[in-house]
């Protein structure tokens, strides 16, 4: 049978009339194969309808992957008991066995991985539909648009996928007319086989395996989103390989609008760990959202422009309040499509962790029908909603959103941020000498500082390279030098670095809302409107700016007495920081760039001299 002929026989005759205006063999080949190893009992195409979006929600909920809730247009969603995460060890490159990566990185030899996941997809989708969506990463017709195909037997993850990315039937079109060997990303998951919930059912034969050198991500016996929807961390792997090719930055950032004085606009972008500020800077009341979590860079028309790679949000709804968070809990509890991920609902109205107000004591929830003093299956109790309970949401229903966030020319950069967390070493805001020195001394010393609410000893620090290590698809010391050699003809943002984590006495030096002032004081610094002090490790304010900042920002007079405590110099701290970096650089990077040798061997020099006039402890007025 021919591929026109296998196609036709698994669809009506408007699914593969949306398919032949297409008019890709690639597309066609790679459609074709999911027919003959899933075997599907029909095939549905979508395009950029309203009415394709609108049937796929309907066959989620039909199909008891989603409920409905009574605010209208919120469904839930529950995932399996065991499969409420990214599997990292499951998660893995195909690597051709003449090709080496990085030894870092999780991997399998192609023609294994791919005979194994081949064969656990093999008559998955036997009595179900086969749903395949086009979809864009990035704004549409535009220099950073990647196409995405999408085949899937779950009608939740199309769904999700409408929500979170731009529609891209028409961008198919477009780049196949103008050029049939267009590039493209695509993606094969089945939810395998499923208990009486409609969950995944074989948790412990996880499996997400990355082609890279066929732009393919391939996924099984799972429905967690990360896992599943293939547009979003899995293929910023894919994405951070393109990049490298063509000369580009794909980012694990989020993208925000400060707004400064009389009306002036200035756009930053900000790489963060979990549980050290992302989501809370991108939010901050006051400024604007373009994107919460990946970024294109690229050089247009002279300039460092940055897009949003998605259209929405999948965010961690776990502490999520209505004083902490008022643009979020709005659009949680207001009229539209909102999907819920792992929550507790009772009587049709979500609950989650951490939440204003109060929380049944009974519900339905990730673990079926839920009491208060539920044991789970591993003798812990089972909490109301999990932890990474999640909501999707589209950014265009945001009150925030920057009305420019989908800008097919990019948005201008004017700073770059790099956000740790630790509780006795980094002063909580500070700009880099230079774009080398902050993708350096900042981006790639990037560590983060394990928590309370952390499995495991507190306080230990993970180095975490400009927050991306977990989706780096090459070797560290590649990243950093072509993050080294971007944009080099032209004039490059300026680089931050924050830590909202400084304690004193086991209590934190800054409120949960004082980001709001840094933010202020970098958009001031890009322009040029606010002096600096020379802190051996970068410049750090001055307390004239910070009290203005403070006035006007939070309303709140900032004494001098917690500008010293906030910004005092920890030089022993900062150095065992500098010994730790270079024994990483020395013992796993294999690559290390020789501008960051030479860049942290400086530091040490002058954080040591700087030590030997002034002694371990350095308040800002004795610099």
């Amino acid at each position: 049978m021919s591929t026109i002929e296998l196609l036709k026989s698994k669809m009506d005759e408007a699914s593969f009339t949306k398919l032949a205006a297409i008019n890709n063999d690639e597309v066609n080949d790679f459609i074709a194969k999911a027919i003959e190893l899933c075997d599907p009992d029909s095939v549905f195409v979508g395009d950029d309808s309203d009415m394709d979006a609108a049937y796929c929600r309907v066959r989620a909920i039909d199909g008891l992957e989603e409920v409905q809730l009574t605010t209208n247009g919120h469904t839930a969603h529950w995932d399996g008991y065991f499969d409420q995460a990214r599997k990292k060890d499951v998660t893995k490159y195909l690597v051709p066995s003449e090709e080496n990566l990085d030894k870092n990185l999780n991997q399998v030899e192609r023609e294994e991985g791919l005979s194994e996941i081949e064969g656990m997809q093999k008559d998955s989708y036997k009595g179900r539909m086969m749903y395949v969506r086009f979809f864009c990463l990035g704004s549409t017709n535009s220099e950073f648009a990647i196409p995405c195909l999408q085949i899937t037997d779950s009608a939740y993850v199309v769904h999700s996928e409408e929500l979170l990315y731009r529609r891209g039937y028409e961008e198919f079109k477009r780049q196949s007319a103008a050029d049939p060997n267009f590039e493209f990303f695509k993606f094969r998951h089945a939810t395998g086989e499923v208990d009486e919930r409609k969950t995944s059912k074989n948790y412990k034969d996880n499996r997400v395996y990355m082609d890279y050198t066929r732009n393919t991500v391939l996924s099984v016996n799972t429905q967690y989103a990360g896992n599943t929807v293939g547009l979003k961390k899995l293929s910023l792997r894919l994405a951070i390989r393109k990049a490298d090719r063509e000369g580009w930055l794909a980012e694990h950032m989020f993208i925000m609008r400060s707004n400064g004085p009389n009306g002036r606009q200035t756009y930053l972008a900000g790489a963060y760990p979990s549980a050290c500020g992302k989501t809370s800077t991108a939010m901050l009341p006051g400024e604007n959202i373009v994107g919460d979590d990946l970024a294109y860079f690229k050089v247009i028309d002279g300039e460092f422009r940055a897009c949003n790679v998605e259209a929405g949000i999948f965010g961690i709804i776990t502490d999520v309040s209505e004083d902490d968070d008022p643009v979020i809990w709005k659009l949680l509890h207001q009229p539209g499509e909102v999907i819920f991920g792992n929550i507790l609902v009772k009587d049709g109205k979500p609950y989650w962790l951490g939440m204003t107000g109060d929380i049944p004591e009974c519900g339905e929830n990730y673990s079926g029908e839920w009491t208060k003093g539920k044991i789970g299956p591993e003798g812990k109790e089972i909490t109301p909603s999990h932890k990474n309970a999640r909501y999707t949401v589209q950014m265009r229903d945001l009150d925030n959103a920057d009305p420019d966030w989908d800008n097919p020319e990019g948005l201008p950069m004017g700073g770059i941020i790099y956000g740790g967390r630790d509780s006795d070493t980094s002063v909580p805001v500070r700009e880099a000498y230079s774009w080398e020195h902050g993708v350096c001394m900042m981006g790639a010393t990037l560590e983060s500082e394990t928590t309370s609410a952390t499995i495991g000893k507190e306080g230990v620090r993970t180095w975490n390279v400009m927050s991306n290590m977990d989706f780096l698809s090459m070797s560290v010391g590649r990243y950093i030098q072509n993050n080294l050699d971007f944009a080099k003809e032209i004039k490059r943002p300026k680089v931050f670095g924050t830590n909202y984590f400084r304690k004193k006495d086991g209590k934190f030096l800054n409120g949960k809302l004082d980001k709001g002032v840094w933010i202020r004081w970098m958009e001031l610094r890009v322009h040029g409107d606010a002096e600096a002090i020379d802190a051996g490790y970068g410049l750090i304010p001055k307390y004239e700016d910070l009290k203005i900042l403070f006035k006007d920002v939070r309303g709140e007079d900032y004494t001098e007495e917690q500008y010293i405590a906030q910004f005092t110099l920890n030089i022993p701290e900062i150095i065992a920081k500098i010994d730790r970096i270079e024994e990483i650089y020395s013992t796993k990077v294999t690559d290390t760039p020789e501008t960051m040798t030479k860049l942290m061997k400086e530091e040490r020099a002058r954080l040591e001299a700087l030590r030997a006039e002034k002694g371990d402890y350095i308040t800002p007025n004795d610099l």
